[in-house]
């Protein structure tokens, strides 16, 4: 008996089942490498959101293969979720406290790694009508515990006085309660909305409103000069100021890690402090956590 393996249509069938293997190889290599790269998981505060998407975006951009998943929430809701493990990397705009660097410890044995990646100056917004041209702490304190209620008695108009801020779970409220309200409890007449794009859209429609919120977000209302005490100057939430300090609410910007950074944690780290990534932190309104000493 002679066999058939060698007749023409044998050996296309050969061919063609070498090339069928070599096709699902290469198939199965591309979804193995397609699925290989971790996302990178960024969350947490709502002052930052903004400035972790551009970094994300040009970083991506640069980095084949990166991929990066960046949500808001609030600063507490990062840290909830970097203790929880369901983050990578939590972005907040005030610095963890005791307990939750403890619940950290009792899950991971680590108490974490913090890394301040911008700075800020918490801003106060006015309508842009409103004539006032300087509030001092205490009398941005005395609006947000309700003794002021008339924008007359801090040097404005005879007008009752509108007040927005913040939800608990945002870092920036808990800055704000513990830098200005120095730990007193807010007026139950502020009226708390779910962002700081929030609280500028509600200033930027009332006259006789007040918020705060990072300095990135002004479109559309005033920054306030605000000054440590009367008998100080008052300063602008600017580069310079928030840069020297001299603005009283300065204050840096954070990105918290379980553990130090290493493979692509570490680059991606990296990259923000660069030149390159701190370029972003000024076109989204912030300003660089490093500056350049002059000789």
């Amino acid at each position: 008996m002679h066999s058939n393996l060698n007749k023409p249509e044998n050996t296309k069938m050969k061919r063609y089942m070498v090339g069928a293997l070599v096709t699902l190889a290469l198939l199965a290599s591309v979804h193995v490498v397609g699925y290989s790269a971790k996302a990178i998981t960024i969350k947490g505060s709502d002052t930052m959101v903004i400035l972790g998407q551009r970094w994300a975006e040009l970083y991506m951009s640069k980095t084949p293969g990166a991929v990066l998943q960046v949500t808001g929430g609030g600063s507490g809701t990062g840290i909830a979720a970097l203790i929880n493990g369901t983050t990578d990397v939590c972005q907040a705009s005030r610095p963890m406290k005791t307990s939750e660097r403890t619940k950290l410890k009792e899950r991971y044995f680590t108490t974490g790694t913090e890394i301040a990646v911008a700075k800020d100056g918490l801003t106060v917004y006015l309508h842009e009508s409103n004539p006032l041209t300087q509030l001092t702490l205490d009398q941005l304190k005395s609006i947000y515990v309700g003794d002021v209620t008339n924008w007359k008695d801090v040097g404005g108009k005879d007008e009752e006085i509108t007040v927005y801020g913040r939800e608990n779970n945002s870092g920036t409220y808990v800055f704000f309660k513990d830098n200005v309200l120095m730990g007193d409890d807010f007026s139950p007449m502020v009226a708390t909305l779910p962002g700081t794009a929030s609280v500028v859209n509600a200033v930027s429609k009332d006259p006789t409103g007040i918020g705060y919120g990072g300095a990135a977000y002004g479109k559309g209302i005033k920054f306030c000069p605000i000054a440590a005490t009367a008998a100080d100057s008052a300063f602008m939430p600017d580069a310079e100021h928030v840069g020297n300090g001299k603005y009283p609410l300065s204050r840096d910007l954070y990105w918290y890690l379980r553990n130090k950074p290493e493979g692509d944690i570490k680059k991606l780290v990296d990259w923000v402090l660069s030149p390159d990534g701190q370029a972003v932190v000024m076109t989204a309104g912030y300003f660089p956590v490093q500056t350049e000493k002059k000789e």
